[in-house]
């Protein structure tokens, strides 16, 4: 999750974010190049009153900066075609989670399974215990198995929502008579916090997203017990 005082991304724990902050580096890298090649040319031209008069008028150097940039835009393109290609590819999903926004909290269903659904809300600030985070804790966490394909189908029943949880690099619109979906893989255990990502009304910021990350064997047992 996000530390206080935190500018960048949250650390990446499924392959979908490890792509896309490598993505983010990348075109980083290229607007850093961009911004040094403009201020190098800026500063030539304001360190002298000559003119290049070969330069006013030549078809080489419009050629050189119209074909240039097709390339630039090119090399950004296809990676973020791949990744987008890869967000919304699901192969042989082995379980799937059905997501419901309401005004103002989450319910979750698994489909695979006939009577395991609950609703999940954030705990008040007054009923929090020590180490427990102020409107991130839910009194119903999401419980899941990790390197596991995991389909979610999102949707919402009154306004629109947005599914969110950052470190998984996920970010789904609940939109009410709509089924979107996503696809969730964790490279490793643990707790991941998400919240509402669209203004959906007074009480927005209080629904907030707990996955609990799991190895298969725990999340047997834990399905078996709400059964």
């Amino acid at each position: 999750m996000a530390y206080p005082l935190q500018l960048g991304f949250q650390d990446a724990t499924s392959p979908i974010m490890e792509e896309l902050l490598h993505f983010h580096d990348y075109m980083l890298m290229i607007m850093f190049l961009i911004l040094l090649y403009m201020l190098y040319i800026i500063s030539l031209m304001l360190s002298t009153k000559l003119t290049h008069t070969s330069t006013m008028d030549a078809q080489e150097v419009e050629t050189v900066w119209t074909i240039l940039p097709a390339i630039i835009l090119i090399l950004i393109a296809l990676p973020s075609l791949q990744i987008l290609y890869l967000q919304h590819a699901l192969h042989h999903p082995l379980l799937t989670v059905k997501t419901m926004g309401h005004q103002w909290y989450w319910s979750y269903e698994y489909t695979d399974y006939e009577d395991l659904n609950f609703d999940s809300y954030m705990i008040p600030t007054s009923d929090l215990k020590p180490g427990e985070l102020r409107l991130l804790e839910v009194d119903n966490r999401v419980i899941l198995p990790m390197e596991m394909s995991i389909r979610m189908l999102i949707s919402s029943e009154d306004v629109l929502h947005s599914w969110t949880v950052p470190s998984l690099g996920l970010k789904t619109d609940a939109i009410p008579g709509r089924l979107n979906q996503a696809t969730l893989t964790s490279s490793r255990p643990g707790l991941y916090y998400g919240q509402c990502s669209e203004i959906c009304g007074s009480n927005h910021s209080f629904m907030p997203i707990v996955l609990e990350l799991v190895p298969l064997k725990h999340f047997e047992d834990w399905s078996t017990s709400m059964l």
